[in-house]
């Protein structure tokens, strides 16, 4: 019960008329100017996108328009271009100045339908149709037995009973030492 009270006094609030009072806008505070502020001329497009849409004028350094909104991603700004479809057009946000206000955000513009639709050639496409050869699935070939070589050992024979390496080596030891002496006692 009581909140079918508070409903009905809910509805009775509603429906009275009030009236408030706004302040007036101050002629020409309402609207948004861009300035161009790019050294070179910059290209006004049909849309936000420097890829999907036209060309449909320029602007000059310094050259003012009317700003009517902004990209969802707030890096287009939609202007007054009378020369443009509907008389709008498209600038980028890094290539002009915003005066403060508020811009709303707007969606852009349908992408023009390509000329021309891309298909597949069907002589071409058929040049590439792969058709794979019947072929045996590959057998196991077992690999040869292992053959285990057998060593006999055979008795060493010295078949040269002459001087033996050592003696060659010793000697050249020797001999080297003897120069070394002879070298360090001339040097004295």
């Amino acid at each position: 019960m009581l909140v079918m009270l508070a409903l009905i006094d809910g509805f009775i609030s509603a429906s009275s008329l009030t009236v408030v009072l706004a302040q007036e806008p101050t002629p020409g505070s309402s609207e948004v100017i861009v300035t161009v502020t790019y050294t070179e001329q910059i290209n006004v497009r049909n849309g936000p996108s420097t890829v999907l849409y036209e060309i449909i004028g320029n602007m000059q350094p310094g050259e003012t328009a009317k700003a009517l909104g902004v990209s969802p991603g707030r890096d287009w700004v939609q202007i007054v271009f009378p020369a443009g479809p509907g008389g709008v057009g498209w600038v980028h946000n890094s290539l002009i100045s915003i005066s403060p206000g508020n811009l709303q955000i707007i969606e852009p513009p349908p992408t023009a339908t390509p000329r021309t639709t891309p298909t597949v050639d069907p002589t071409l496409a058929a040049a590439y149709v792969f058709e794979p050869t019947a072929t045996r699935m590959p057998t196991f070939t077992p690999p040869p037995p292992l053959e285990v070589p057998q060593f006999t050992e055979t008795p060493v024979t010295n078949s040269n009973p002459g001087v033996p390496l050592g003696a060659f080596v010793l000697g050249s030891g020797i001999l080297g030492l003897l120069g070394y002496l002879y070298s360090s006692l001339r040097r004295r």
